[in-house]
Order: C-alpha cells, then structure tokens, then sequence
C-alpha cells in the first residue's frame, strides 16, 4: 500500500529502494511463483474434497490473494530499471510466470472473459473461495502483462539468456500480438464497449472509444521493445510464421497504435 502511494504522488520511493538495497526482490518472486504452484497443486485437492467443510475460508483466502498482493507490488515497483536488474537470475522466473499468465489469459478470453464477481446462493463456502479465486486470476494476468513491459524496458541490459527466453523459447512478440488481437480487458454489453480497469468493467463513452486504453498501450510497448531495440533485433528470428503473425495485427491497427505507445513511452 505504502509503495503504490508512493507512486501515486511521485515523491520518493523508500519502499523501492528498500527492495533493492537488501535484495529482496528476487525473495518476492521466489514468494509469487510459490504460491503460484499452490494454487495450482494444492488448492484444486482442497475444493474437490467432500468432507473438507470449513466454517472460515479467510485463512485460504489470504493464501490465494497472497499473489495478486505481490503482482501488484512488483508492477509497482518494477517501473524503477534498477529493481528489475536486482531481481538478477529469478527475472527468468519471472519472465516464465508472465509467459504462463499471458498464455492463459489468450486461452481464456476465447470462451467468454473472466467470470462475473456475484455469488450463488447455493454454493458453499470454498466454491464461492474459487470463484473469487478465477475472477483474481484474470486481474493477475493483467498485472503481469504491466511487469512484463516493464522487463521489455530494460531489454539492452538484460542477460542473454533472458532475451533467448523472451524471444526464442516463448516468442512474446507473437504471443502479444494474439493479445492485441483478442483484447481480454474489453467486451461489448448491451451494444456498448466496456474496458476493465481498476478491478472493474467500465463503459466506454463513444468519443473515447479510438484512444488507445492503458493496457493496449502496454502491448504496443513491449512489441516495440521487443522488436526495435537493436539488442532484440540481433536475437529475435524472424521466421515466415512470425511476420505473418505480426503483420496480420499490423494491417488494421498499426501505425497510429505505434506513435501513440512511443508518446507514452516518451513520457
């Protein structure tokens, strides 16, 4: 809370610096990709088991919401180049995670987008846990998103095996276009254009509807990272399939997306 305040006022950043001057950031994603696996391994076996009723679910709550809290700190803190150099080896992990939220969040949005946040009066308490476990989820891929464009940013100064992973293993260039092109973080309702942000859908007003929204803009900026850099453009194979893949957002979008993440990012 202390770090997004900080952020918020554009005053100085302790909560930052403390992260860096006592290496802690490489401890927050060894935290997050923890609890990652918990969520996948431990939780699922908590929901299924039938005689498994417990009257307070808060403690697993706060287990599971453990790492949307560190996702949400690393976004933060993570606009700051000297945090991401002292997250060291582990910002390959952290490359991975985003990698795997990222994947999932392109998987998901083609079977209707996130869950809706209301409650059945027939579930018991750790289906309501789960729901609100899926609903974080998607918040969390977004939040990864914003990490990994902040990763993309330092790309001159990254080791060489964090581009090969970023470029080579994973191919982020294309998997981003197959964000641009899906748009999870906007639907259409009732005939209007919603946007989520802030936890929240919101409605888009017709004359908003051709700027560029934040988290669009953070694709195009990690695709410019990615892609323009010379570091990048040394190590990025662009194969026949890739140019497709690129080129296919490119044709209805590109140009005015482009200048309008190089303005943001000048800025």
């Amino acid at each position: 809370m202390q770090a997004i305040l900080d952020a918020t006022i554009s005053q100085g950043e302790p909560i930052q610096e403390l992260l860096v001057t006592h290496g802690k950031v490489p401890t927050l994603v060894e935290e997050l990709i923890t609890v990652e696996m918990w969520k996948q391994k431990v939780f699922p076996v908590l929901c299924r088991v039938e005689d498994f009723k417990p009257q307070n679910t808060f403690p697993i709550y706060m287990v599971v919401h453990h790492e949307a809290s560190i996702i949400n700190l690393l976004e933060t803190v993570f606009f700051h180049k000297e945090v991401c150099e002292s997250a060291e080896d582990t910002v390959l992990d952290l490359v991975d995670y985003c990698h795997r939220k990222l994947t999932l969040l392109v998987a998901r949005s083609g079977c209707g987008g996130p869950p809706e946040g209301e409650g059945s009066q027939d579930s018991n308490p750790m289906q309501e846990l789960q729901k609100q476990a899926e609903l974080m989820e998607f918040e969390i891929a977004l939040k990864a998103l914003s990490v990994l464009r902040y990763i993309t940013d330092c790309v001159d100064s990254l080791s060489l095996s964090t581009l090969s992973r970023m470029l080579s293993t994973h191919n982020l260039p294309c998997l981003l276009v197959e964000l641009l092109e899906h748009s999870p973080w906007n639907r259409r309702e009732g005939g209007k254009l919603q946007q989520f942000e802030g936890s929240r859908w919101h409605t888009v007003a017709p004359s908003e509807q051709q700027k560029l929204s934040k988290l669009d803009g953070q694709v195009w900026i990690a695709l410019y990272n990615l892609l323009l850099s010379s570091e990048a453009q040394a190590r990025y194979c662009l194969t026949s399939f890739a140019k497709g893949q690129l080129l296919k957002h490119w044709e209805k979008h590109g140009k005015t997306c482009v200048l309008a993440a190089q303005g943001d990012r000048a800025k």
